[in-house]
C-alpha cells in the first residue's frame, strides 16, 4: 500500500460513497406444502406454548420452571450476547471520529567543565502535550459492512439462547420421563417379587405334601432371584436419570432424589398438537434463525472484505503545545497539523483479492448450511410425526396383552393348586406377565418421549417465561 499525505481539494473529501457487497436477502429452498402425515393448517407462533403442561404433572412443571432461567447452559448462551453486544459497539466505533489527549513532562541536568569551582548546573524543565483527532470516511461501507455484520450476530446469539433453551427443555423433560419410567419399572418387579415369592411359598408346601419336586422349587427359587436381580439396575438407572435433572437446574446431583422417590404415574400427554406446516418450522425453529443470521453475517463480511480493495481517506489533525524552562531561557512552542491521508491498495501480492474469496466461500457454505438445518428440521419432524400417531396403537396392544397374560396367570395359578397343571405353566405365565408389563412401561414411555421430541421439532415452548399461568393459557392453543 501506498500512503499519500494530500491537500486535496475538498470535492474529493465529499465523493458519493456506495456501499460493497451484496445485500442479504432472506434465503429460500422448496418445501412441500404439509408434512406427509401432518395436516394443511398452520400452527402460528409457538414460541410460549408450554406443551409440557398436557402431561398434567405439577412436578414436572414446577421442574421446567425452576430450571428455565438457572440452567448453565442457557446462562452462558445470555452472557455470549452481552458479548455479541458488545461486538455491535466495536464494529461500529471504526466508522466514527476518535480523539486522543497526550501531555509529558521531563526535567533535564547538565553541569559545566572545567575547575571544580567554576563548575554550573543548569536545568531544563520541558512541558508537552498533544491533542490529536482522526476520521476515517467511510467511502464505500466499509465499517457499515461490518456492523451489519456484528448486528447479525448479535441477532444468531439470541437465537443460540433460543437453542440452548429448547434444548434443556427437551432433555429436561425427557429425563424426567426416564426417571418416572425407571419408578415404574421398579414397582412392577417389586410386585412380580412379591407372587413369586407366594409362588414359592406354594412350591414348598406342595414339596412337603409330595405334590411337588425339588427340581420345581429350584425353578422358583431362580425366578425369584433373577427378579432380585433387575432391581439394583432399575434403581441405579432412576438415580442416574435423577441426578441429570439436578445438574440442568444447576444443582448437586442428589438434591432431588428424595423428592423424585415420592413418586408418580408415568406421564402420558393428554393433549394432541398441531405439528403445522414445513413453511412454519424456518419462523418457529431458533436454529434455523440462527443459520439465517449466520448467513447474513457472512455476506456483509464479503462487503467489509471487497471495501478493502479501495482507497481510503482519512481526515486527520493535531495541536501539539510544549514549554521549555532553564534558568537563562523560557518559551512556548505550538504546532499543528492538519489534512486528509489518502491510502492506495496498490501491490499486496492478491491478499485483498482472496480475503473477498475467502468471504464469498464461507457465505455459500452459510447458505448450505442454513439449507441443511431446514432440511433436517423437517426430517425430525416427519420422523416424530410418525411415531405419535402410532405410538397410541401400540401402547393399546400392550395393554391388553397384559390383561390376557395376567388372566392366564390367574388360571394357571388355580390350576397348580388344584393339582391339575405343572409349576412350569405357572413360571411361564409369570414371566409372559412381567415381560408384557416392563413393554408396557416402555411403549408409554416412548410415547411420551415422542411427544417430547415432536413439539421440540416444531420449535416449542422456549420463550416460556416461567410463569404458570400464562404458560398454561397458551397451551390451551395448542
Amino acid at each position: 500500500m501506498v500512503s499519500i499525505r494530500v491537500a486535496a481539494p475538498l470535492a474529493l473529501l465529499l465523493l458519493s460513497s456506495c456501499v460493497t457487497g451484496p445485500d442479504h436477502t432472506a434465503p429460500q429452498t422448496p418445501l412441500p406444502e404439509k408434512f406427509a402425515e401432518g395436516a394443511s393448517k398452520s400452527n402460528g407462533e409457538v414460541a410460549m406454548a408450554a406443551w409440557w403442561t398436557a402431561f398434567n404433572d405439577r412436578r414436572l412443571n414446577g421442574l421446567v420452571e425452576q430450571g428455565i432461567n438457572q440452567n448453565l447452559d442457557v446462562l452462558q448462551a445470555l452472557e455470549r450476547i452481552t458479548a455479541a453486544e458488545a461486538g455491535v459497539v466495536v464494529a461500529g466505533a471504526g466508522g466514527l471520529p476518535s480523539l486522543g489527549v497526550s501531555a509529558e513532562e521531563s526535567v533535564s541536568k547538565s553541569k559545566g567543565t572545567g575547575d571544580y569551582s567554576a563548575r554550573t548546573t543548569d536545568t531544563t524543565s520541558t512541558s508537552s502535550g498533544g491533542v490529536s483527532v482522526s476520521w476515517l470516511l467511510d467511502l464505500f461501507g466499509q465499517y457499515r459492512r461490518a456492523k451489519e455484520s456484528a448486528s447479525a450476530s448479535l441477532d444468531a446469539a439470541y437465537a443460540s439462547a433460543d437453542v440452548a433453551k429448547l434444548s434443556f427443555l427437551s432433555d429436561l423433560v425427557t429425563s424426567y420421563i426416564n426417571a418416572r419410567y425407571y419408578q415404574e419399572r421398579i414397582a412392577i418387579a417389586r410386585k412380580n417379587l412379591a407372587s413369586r415369592r407366594e409362588t414359592l411359598e406354594l412350591t414348598k408346601l406342595q414339596l412337603e405334601a409330595g405334590a411337588a419336586s425339588r427340581l420345581d422349587v429350584v425353578q422358583s427359587e431362580g425366578l425369584v432371584n433373577s427378579t432380585l436381580a433387575d432391581l439394583p439396575g432399575l434403581e441405579t438407572n432412576f438415580r442416574r436419570s435423577a441426578h441429570h435433572i439436578a445438574t440442568l437446574l444447576g444443582l448437586p446431583a442428589s438434591t432431588l432424589i428424595a423428592d423424585l422417590q415420592k413418586g408418580a404415574p408415568q406421564p402420558i400427554a393428554r393433549r394432541s398438537i398441531n405439528a403445522g406446516v414445513p413453511a412454519d418450522l424456518i419462523r418457529n425453529r431458533p436454529d434455523i434463525r440462527r443459520a439465517e443470521r449466520e448467513l447474513a453475517s457472512a455476506v456483509a463480511d464479503i462487503g467489509v472484505a471487497e471495501a478493502q480493495l479501495y482507497p481510503t481517506i482519512t481526515l486527520g489533525g493535531s495541536i501539539s503545545p510544549s514549554w521549555i524552562s532553564t534558568k537563562s531561557l523560557a518559551g512556548s512552542l505550538t504546532s499543528w497539523s492538519f489534512g486528509p491521508s489518502l491510502t492506495l491498495p496498490i501491490l499486496d501480492g492478491g491478499r485483498l483479492k482472496a480475503n473477498v474469496d475467502i468471504a464469498e466461500s464461507s457465505a455459500r457454505g452459510a447458505y448450505l448450511a442454513w439449507k441443511g438445518t431446514v432440511l433436517k428440521a423437517v426430517e425430525e419432524v416427519e420422523n416424530a410425526l410418525a411415531a405419535v400417531n402410532r405410538d397410541s396403537q401400540t401402547v393399546s396392544a400392550l395393554t391388553a396383552t397384559v390383561r390376557s397374560y395376567e388372566e392366564a396367570l390367574a388360571l394357571s395359578t388355580a390350576s397348580y393348586k388344584d393339582g391339575a397343571s405343572s409349576l412350569l405353566d405357572v413360571l411361564d405365565a409369570q414371566r409372559s406377565v412381567s415381560t408384557a408389563q416392563a413393554s408396557l412401561a416402555q411403549a408409554v414411555q416412548q410415547m411420551a418421549a415422542d411427544y417430547v421430541a415432536l413439539n421440540v421439532a416444531i420449535g416449542g415452548g422456549y420463550a416460556f417465561d416461567g410463569k404458570s399461568a400464562s404458560g398454561t393459557k397458551v397451551a390451551k392453543n395448542m
